[in-house]
């Protein structure tokens, strides 16, 4: 066999690429993610131990976001973040609908209203005495 044709038969562990590629921080957080059905490969389920080679399809779930890569190149070392980027390739219709998401996500953010916490020592007074029945009005908010 040729040194081209075994560097083909040769796989990595997709537990080890995932952390590799920095898609998760710990190897046992891409175990967890992998057997928790959250990535697929080539379409189907995945085992952590399952090996992956070059051009395989992957499908990961981050959280609210779904990523579509296509796996360029292997590696078990986990290197810096730009050395990472060049093991994957995202598909374009995987990056448009991660932006829309965003966006929406972002847009629905903006709508939660702020809590600001436990009413201060007027605010106490106040609810208290409309709780008692006590004397209370609009005004008397207003005098204290």
């Amino acid at each position: 066999m040729t040194k081209e044709k075994q560097t083909l038969d040769i796989g990595v562990r997709l537990d080890k690429w995932l952390w590799a590629a920095r898609f998760y921080k710990t190897r046992r957080l891409a175990q967890d993610a992998v057997a928790g059905g959250k990535i697929t490969v080539n379409g189907v389920r995945a085992k952590p131990a399952k090996e992956i080679r070059c051009s395989d399809q992957l499908t990961i779930q981050l959280g609210p976001y779904q990523y579509q890569i296509q796996v360029l190149a292997l590696s078990e070392r986990r290197g810096p973040a730009q050395v990472a980027q060049t093991l994957y390739r995202e598909t374009n219709p995987s990056i448009e609908a991660r932006e829309k998401l965003r966006v929406t996500l972002r847009a629905q953010s903006q709508q939660v209203r702020y809590d600001p916490g436990r009413p201060a020592g007027r605010e106490r007074r106040n609810l208290r005495r409309l709780k008692r029945g006590i004397g209370y009005s609009l005004n008397d908010a207003d005098d204290d």
